[in-house]
């Protein structure tokens, strides 16, 4: 049992939300509850990795043929289904601002093995680009005059850093990142 204020109560989800703020609820604050009735959540502890993404052989880092990376070995994507919505996932992942298009037929020149998928089908809301439909790692009916490539709005001049984990704090006039980094 949690003690102190109770924020939300009359949940109501329906599973698509991003966040609790998107749920329908009383207002914040307002709750007819005692803390016998706090409520919990168990998490499948299966989170997916993220897969790494390059852009390969292109005028600069934010277009040019996509390669992942599968078991330390960087590979392609055949371009069939490619479209823009798994361009969006890729540039969004890469930090190369939105999907201007999804050249397939080896535009940006045939890579080398391994081709990693085949048939990827993201709906363009993902995040990162593990988030997508993928099919079998490896299994395709490709050659690499196929491979997918992407083209972004963005030049890539900066890089795209991931946040790091921890809490900011302040020790003697100077700030300090706890936890992992």
């Amino acid at each position: 049992q949690g003690t102190g204020h109770i924020w939300l109560d009359d949940m109501s989800c329906t599973g698509s939300e991003d966040n609790l703020a998107q749920c329908q609820a009383r207002p914040w604050g307002q709750s007819n509850c005692n803390h016998g009735e706090d409520a919990g959540v168990v998490c499948s502890g299966t989170v997916a990795e993220e897969i790494q993404v390059r852009l390969a052989n292109g005028p600069n880092r934010c277009a040019g043929r996509v390669e992942i990376l599968h078991r330390q070995q960087w590979g392609t994507i055949c371009d069939d289904g490619w479209d823009l919505k798994d361009a969006k996932v890729v540039c969004q992942q890469l930090g190369c601002g939105a999907a201007v298009a999804a050249p397939g037929r080896a535009h940006f020149g045939q890579g080398s093995d391994p081709i990693w998928l085949d048939d990827t089908e993201c709906t363009g809301m993902e995040t990162s680009f593990s988030q997508c439909s993928l099919s079998s790692w490896g299994l395709h009916n490709c050659n690499h005059e196929e491979d997918a490539g992407v083209v972004c709005s963005g030049l890539g001049g900066m890089l795209k850093c991931p946040p790091k984990k921890g809490v900011l704090s302040r020790t003697g006039g100077q700030a300090a990142l706890v936890g992992r980094q």
